[in-house]
């Protein structure tokens, strides 16, 4: 990863940025990225208590844990169903399950990425409205989210926290960025010329960001939702790099697609984001919803994402293969019924070292 790239947290009020720069290489031990430092005066901060998930993806075993859905061929959830029900595999080889569990209650940690670049101008304002009212939703008093607002920069508006109406009035901060100005030249009549500065929108980095630096180090269900056309910009990164920052962390994706194609077509530019975002959700068990600029879709769509997360199913299995090699190793959860699962599509091996 390169060493430039950067990551912006910005204060409610606007006045100071914190800016943290790191590589994609771990810190030396003892160590922690600026990002990953949260202040221990902080009221809302997860605490050492019982609020603390427990199962986790990496404990003194190597034991892999995989939440998943499991729903029928018309997409509805299927509740209900034992450990009896379903086989895993790891490379093509059957896994003997530890434990199994329908998960409803075990916190949440949530990352919403909210893409607010010049093709967003006329839907950033529905996703702010139903975005807020979505995690005043889906939120309890053991969960905490953040927000991130991606343009020609990314920016963390909202450190975790538990407490909604700062969630909500960070979203609520959230302004088109296009990455132009619009300065008056002298002598020029006063009128307003264009002026680009690194226009763009950095969707893979923010996302590769999102999971490194704020979801990698959390345990238990990890979520993150982009709201996006999902075109990406002048990133640094390739979306390769951003789905195997999103499987280290084990974190589900969720795309909804706000996408104003008319805007594209009429600009004679393309339409090219949904590929990409397709590639990101079915690697880490997630799912691209298409809501264009339709207010009642997206409202759907997150209705139906407040569902899968509470209807999800928990698996845990010790693999047969042991070797702590950093490999990426593909995961196949088979239901025995026929029904369709819903499942992040691998895991990397974690190295002796880490």
């Amino acid at each position: 990863m390169p060493k430039s790239l950067v990551f912006r947290r910005v204060v409610s009020l606007g006045a100071l940025c914190l800016v943290a720069i790191f590589a994609a290489a771990q810190p030396p031990a003892g160590q922690q990225s600026a990002s990953q430092q949260k202040p221990a005066q902080q009221s809302d901060q997860k605490s050492d208590d019982a609020q603390q998930p427990t199962e986790t993806l990496k404990v003194n075993v190597n034991v892999v844990q995989l939440f998943f859905n499991v729903k029928d061929k018309h997409g509805a959830l299927i509740p209900n169903l034992t450990k009896d029900d379903f086989e895993i595999y790891e490379d093509g080889k059957l896994q003997t399950l530890k434990y199994f569990t329908p998960e409803t209650n075990l916190p949440l940690t949530l990352g919403m990425v909210i893409d607010s670049s010049g093709s967003q101008l006329r839907v950033l304002d529905m996703e702010k409205e139903v975005g807020g009212a979505f995690l005043k939703q889906v939120l309890t008093d053991k969960d905490e989210a953040y927000v991130i607002d991606v343009n020609v920069d990314t920016n963390l508006v909202q450190d975790f926290t538990r407490d909604v109406q700062r969630l909500q009035k960070a979203l609520n901060s959230v302004r088109i960025n296009s990455g132009v100005t619009m300065p008056t030249l002298p002598g020029a009549g006063g009128g307003p010329v264009p002026t680009a500065a690194s226009p763009g929108t950095v969707l893979f980095d923010a996302v590769y960001l999102s999971a490194h630096d704020m979801l990698a180090k959390e345990v238990g269900r990890k979520a993150m939702i982009l709201l996006t056309d999902g075109q990406d910009e002048g990133s640094r990164l390739k979306i390769q790099d951003a789905i195997e920052a999103s499987q280290k962390a084990d974190a589900i994706v969720y795309v909804l697609l706000c996408a104003d194609r008319g805007g594209y077509f009429s600009q004679g530019m393309g339409y090219y984001g949904e590929g990409d975002m397709k590639k990101l959700t079915e690697t880490t068990g997630g799912r691209v919803i298409n809501v264009g600029n339709k207010f009642d879709k997206l409202r759907e769509a997150f209705d139906q994402i407040a569902a899968e997360l509470r209807s999800q199913y928990n698996i845990g299995y010790t693999p047969s293969n042991i070797k702590l090699d950093g490999s990426y190793r593909k995961l196949e959860i088979k239901n025995k019924q026929g029904y369709k699962i819903q499942a992040r599509a691998g895991y990397y091996a974690g190295r002796k070292e880490d």
